[in-house]
C-alpha cells in the first residue's frame, strides 16, 4: 500500500519516520519532494580508463553548493534529507519529470530498504549535449513509500 499525505504527516509527527530537514511543502499527496544535498562524488580517474567491479573504484568527494554536471558525465550525490525508515516501511526513488526532459537521470538503484538509515545516494547522469547546473537545496525527485504486510525479517543494516 502507497502511503498518503495524512499518513507521512501522522508517522512524522509520532515519530515512526523521520525526516530531517522537511518542509510541510514537501509533503506531497503520495510522496515526499527530496533535494539535493550539496556532496558530489566522481570515479578518480583510473590509470588504464578501464572500471572493474574486480577492483575497488575510488571516489573524490566534493563539498559544493553548485556543480556542472558536463555531457556524458556521471557523479555520485545525495539527497539534503536524513532518513530513518521503519522496519515495516520501504520507499523509491522517483525522478522529477522537469529534470528528465532536460536529459537529467538521477537514479539507477532507487529502492529503499526498510530499517535504512542516512541520506539517500542518488545516481547523477547528463544525458544531454549541454552542461547542466546542479544546485543544492533544488528540487530532484519524489521518495513514494509502500506499508509492507509485515516487518521485515532482515531490515536494512
Amino acid at each position: 500500500m502507497i502511503l498518503s499525505d495524512k499518513t507521512i504527516l501522522k508517522m512524522l509527527e509520532n515519530k515512526s519516520l523521520t525526516i530531517t530537514p522537511v518542509e510541510k511543502e514537501q509533503i506531497q499527496p503520495a510522496s515526499v519532494d527530496v533535494r539535493l544535498g550539496n556532496t558530489f562524488s566522481i570515479v578518480e580517474d583510473m590509470s588504464r580508463g578501464i572500471l572493474s567491479l574486480d577492483n575497488e573504484i575510488v571516489y573524490k568527494t566534493i563539498t559544493a553548493d553548485t556543480y556542472v554536471l558536463l555531457p556524458g558525465q556521471f557523479v555520485l550525490a545525495s539527497t539534503m534529507e536524513y532518513f530513518e525508515l521503519p522496519d515495516n516501511l520501504t520507499a523509491f526513488v522517483e525522478g522529477r519529470s522537469s529534470l528528465g526532459r532536460i536529459g537529467l537521470f538521477i537514479q539507477n538503484a532507487g529502492w529503499v530498504d526498510p530499517g535504512f538509515r542516512g541520506e539517500i545516494t542518488l545516481e547523477l547522469f547528463n544525458a544531454n549535449r549541454c552542461a547542466i547546473e546542479l544546485k543544492a537545496g533544488r528540487r530532484v525527485g519524489q521518495l513514494v513509500f509502500a506499508q509492507l504486510d509485515e516487518t521485515a525479517l532482515n531490515p536494512y543494516s
